[in-house]
């Protein structure tokens, strides 16, 4: 029996599974194995579903995370485990997960940046939510106002990005 999916669903499925799988390796295999999963689903998401200037946002993400994550990080917002490879406080696995977000946003997520109030909602729950699950699994501890923060950077994150390609996409356009 075959299924008969609409035009596309297989280009979201897998945008899903290789985010899913660079979470995966970069929170269980530390940055070593994260450097290496990531790198391959952003080549491969790259050539096969990236759009002509989409590496921007790539590389957008991957500043804004050593901005936000670098400056929680620094205000002792995560108390790594001993022995944890770390530039400037940082494991470089906590970094990748944030072009990793961005592989999402104008495929899996592109439908959600129309609606403003439930991008938000999304951000401060999914956000946290990850943080707190990839900490877990990780052995990271966090501080106890670290959650409340991260909830609302990503409610913010997410407004920001729902106010510059909500109406973009609401019009049928390619977001730039």
């Amino acid at each position: 029996m075959r299924l008969n999916l609409p035009e596309g669903t297989s280009r979201l499925l897998f945008n899903l599974a290789a985010f899913q799988a660079g979470w995966f390796a970069c929170v269980m295999g530390g940055s070593l194995v994260g450097l290496l999963v990531v790198g391959l689903i952003v080549t491969l998401h790259l050539a096969w579903l990236g759009r002509p200037g989409e590496w921007r946002w790539l590389a957008a993400f991957a500043a804004l995370g050593l901005i936000v994550d670098g400056m929680l990080v620094l205000a002792g917002g995560f108390a790594f485990p001993d022995g944890t490879f770390a530039i400037a406080g940082m494991p470089p696995w906590l970094w990748l997960l944030w072009p990793l977000f961005a592989t999402l946003i104008h495929h899996s997520l592109a439908w959600l940046w129309q609606l403003p109030w439930l991008a938000m909602l999304g951000g401060a729950t999914s956000g946290p939510l990850s943080y707190y699950a990839g900490a877990r699994l990780a052995g990271v501890e966090l501080a106890p106002w670290l959650l409340p923060v991260e909830a609302l950077a990503w409610a913010l994150i997410c407004l920001t990005l729902s106010r510059r390609l909500g109406h973009s996409l609401a019009l049928g356009e390619r977001p730039r």
